[in-house]
């Protein structure tokens, strides 16, 4: 729920989905999080405060989140990895493709990132992870894969590591936090034990599932940002403001009066 711009960051997800052809959202949730739940439900009592004081433009606003998307809920008892976290979301999804959207990544894309790998995972049938190249700090901070190259943005995963650092880093191409998976995906978080800190990864899982399948990464076109790094959030806030018409004349004004 944390705001970038004006909106928190899971509605950057969500609205990510939706431009992506996705009507029916999962969110996972835990103790203490009825506030995302609120966020995107009806507000009878704030449309009529709204209403009643002539703030239409706020009140067609509500409205309009509320009606992104279906909305369900998935309660995750004890934060075990995010293997886990898309394990209990089996009885929602069930026999279809889905993606996974991490909020605390934003991406910033013409075409929006899971729209790319969706329209790689119905070109190929199978499962399909964004991919994004990182510096050597970036190989501790994030899934390497071991690839073929299929074409400029396709890769073939042959192997994946969770955050080896750049001496046992296989290249510079992370995975980032956007995924489309067959539901084959299951069988493989059942079959992978617990890491040491107690959590199911889903790099392990997905390297079960290399066993079985393929799974592609595909280099997406556009931008990201980390929001859950402080500089990265900073650079997130002023460059998303910069392209919304009513923010960007007067920060403009302002950074150029900062810099000089």
């Amino acid at each position: 729920m944390l705001t970038v711009v004006d909106r928190p960051l899971i509605q950057y997800s969500v609205e990510e989905s939706v431009r992506s052809g996705i009507k029916n959202i999962a969110i996972v949730i835990s103790r203490g999080k009825s506030a995302i739940e609120d966020y995107f439900d009806d507000s009878p009592e704030l449309e009529q405060f709204l209403e009643a004081k002539g703030k239409l433009d706020n009140l067609q606003e509500i409205r309009r989140i509320s009606n992104l998307a279906n909305f369900w809920y998935v309660r995750q008892k004890k934060a075990l990895g995010l293997g886990h976290a898309i394990l209990i979301s089996e009885k929602f999804i069930g026999d279809e493709s889905f993606a996974v959207l991490l909020p605390d990544d934003i991406f910033d894309c013409d075409i929006p990132c899971t729209k790319q790998l969706l329209d790689a995972h119905k070109e190929l049938g199978a499962s399909v992870i964004v991919l994004g190249r990182v510096d050597k700090e970036g190989t501790k901070k994030y899934g390497i894969i071991k690839y073929k190259q299929v074409s400029d943005r396709l890769f073939q995963i042959e192997d994946l590591v969770e955050k080896p650092g750049p001496e046992k880093a296989f290249s510079d191409l992370a995975v980032l936090g956007r995924y489309v998976f067959n539901p084959e995906i299951f069988d493989a978080i059942k079959n992978t034990p617990m890491d040491d800190k107690g959590e199911i990864q889903i790099t392990d899982a997905i390297r079960i599932l290399l066993k079985e399948r393929p799974v592609y990464g595909y280099l997406f076109e556009g931008k990201r940002y980390d929001a859950g790094d402080k500089q990265e959030f900073i650079e997130a806030t002023i460059d998303l403001a910069l392209k919304r018409p009513e923010f960007s004349h007067k920060l403009k004004e302002f950074l150029k009066a900062k810099i000089s």
